[in-house]
């Protein structure tokens, strides 16, 4: 009885039921005609007089064999097809004029490199967006230090890890409609709501109704339909504190960032906290690490003063790469180099820390630059000979956006990543090689859209 639910009204499917039973008397018919010479004779003459040929024949029995199989084919193939289409435009809307590339990509991105990003703020949403368009092996490790705006709110108020970071680290992972992202990111602007994001409150009730603030990622990573998983680096209520140079000790991210001070250390309170295990083991499993883009002090270092993470990037085997970002941060790393930047991520993690630095050398209008300039922020300057003095070795890539904020371009920067990373890790297994040379043909169809682009500039 359930078959009959297909026959209900509104699904749009009847039509394309009946086309197939249509296809399949056709190809009966076919099939009857060129397998057995005495079956059904006198239909045969009776379809073959009636399909006479311009001269008056009838049609030979093969000619019909050929012509009901064709004809079958095809209107089992349109059947088929229009079954789908209703199906896909229904489960995933908007997607269904790419079916082809869409169940490609879902299928590939199952098989793609394991790959664990740390970062935090606004620079690993970008370099996620990107990544996923080649793998769904994604393991997004995310700071937990934010003590401002609605996160620090939702932190102090409900006794939940700030949730603004891995809000839009799943947003940038996810396969939603446009409406539920914009939903998930839409500020309450008056009453007691005033500056909450939707998606902040949708991870504090989780975390409410779970229990764990884990769980509530995992189950709005469903709703979602998030490609990879977005991790806390750690589940413990952790505060950051900076030693400065000038010998003021700062706590918390909002107050090290307007202390305006150059940091001499950084550490995370209680400094017995804990990484979450899931973190640290997707780092060690990962074939490929990306530390960055973002706030080197708020946003990625925070992460490596818990020991554990800064043991398995340490000991990870992966390919580890270090993106700087594109511009100097205010208040942060006013004045410093790529150099400056890896050395402070050693003095963290040891030498060498990273395999190689990845840096914009793209080019950068000096009309975009203006109001960087005005706030005493600069792009960082690539200084390889330093970086190799320090036993990394530094990759420039245009990587950088072409146009509104000056920041990272999400296809560019991962397309030069999955290329550093064929690159240097060469062809795998036997039995992956096939997947090797697809992911290697996507990053040369990228690159060379990269080039088109620089021509038309």
């Amino acid at each position: 009885m359930r078959f009959l639910r297909w026959l209900y009204p509104g699904l749009r499917v009847k039509r394309w039921l009946a086309l197939f039973a249509l296809a399949a008397v056709c190809l009966g018919f076919g099939l009857a005609f060129s397998l057995s010479p005495g079956t059904m004779p006198a239909l045969a003459a009776a379809i073959a007089h009636a399909l006479r040929a311009p001269d008056g024949a009838s049609l030979p029995r093969w000619a019909l064999a050929a012509g009901f199989l064709v004809l079958g084919l095809a209107l089992g193939t349109l059947a088929f097809r229009g079954v789908v289409l209703s199906m896909v435009e229904v489960l995933s809307p908007g997607a269904a004029g790419g079916l082809g590339q869409i169940l490609y990509a879902r299928r590939q991105a199952g098989r793609g490199p394991r790959i664990a990003a740390l970062g935090g703020g606004t620079g690993l949403p970008v370099l996620l967006r990107g990544l996923k368009e080649y793998t769904g092996n994604l393991t997004a490790i995310v700071t937990v230090g934010d003590d401002g705006g609605s996160s620090g709110r939702l932190r102090g108020e409900l006794g939940i890890l700030p949730p603004g970071d891995v809000r839009n680290c799943l947003l940038a992972l996810a396969d939603t409609e446009p409406l539920m992202a914009q939903l998930f990111q839409h500020r309450f602007a008056r009453g007691s709501l005033e500056g909450h994001a939707v998606g902040n409150l949708l991870l504090g009730g989780l975390s409410e109704v779970t229990g764990s603030f884990v769980e509530a990622i995992e189950t709005a990573s469903r709703v979602l339909a998030v490609r990879g998983r977005v991790l806390p680096s750690t589940v413990a209520d952790v505060t950051l504190a900076a030693d400065l140079e000038d010998g003021r000790t700062v706590r918390g991210e909002t107050a090290i960032t307007a202390a305006g001070g150059r940091i001499r250390r950084l550490r995370m309170e209680p400094e017995g906290a804990r990484a979450l295990p899931h973190a640290v083991q997707a780092v060690l499993e990962a074939e490929i690490v990306v530390v960055g883009p973002g706030s080197l002090y708020t946003s990625i270092l925070p992460n490596l003063c818990l020991r554990e993470l800064r043991e398995a990037l340490r000991r990870t085997a992966a390919l580890r790469i270090f993106v700087v970002n594109v511009m100097t941060q205010p208040g942060e790393t006013d004045g410093l180099t790529a150099a400056d930047h890896l050395a402070a991520l050693q003095a963290e993690v040891g030498r060498p820390g990273v395999d190689v630095v990845l840096v914009n050398g793209g080019r950068v209008s000096e009309e975009r630059l203006a109001p960087y300039a005005a706030q005493g922020s600069v792009p960082v300057r690539a200084d390889p000979e330093r970086c190799a003095a320090l036993g990394v070795q530094v990759l420039t890539r245009d990587v950088v956006a072409r146009e509104g904020l000056v920041r990272h371009d999400p296809e560019r920067l991962a397309a030069a990543i999955i290329e550093l990373a064929l690159r240097r890790l060469g062809p795998p297994q036997a039995r992956h090689l096939i997947d090797y040379y697809l992911l290697q043909d996507r990053v040369r169809q990228a690159l060379r859209a990269r080039g088109r682009e620089a021509e038309a500039r």
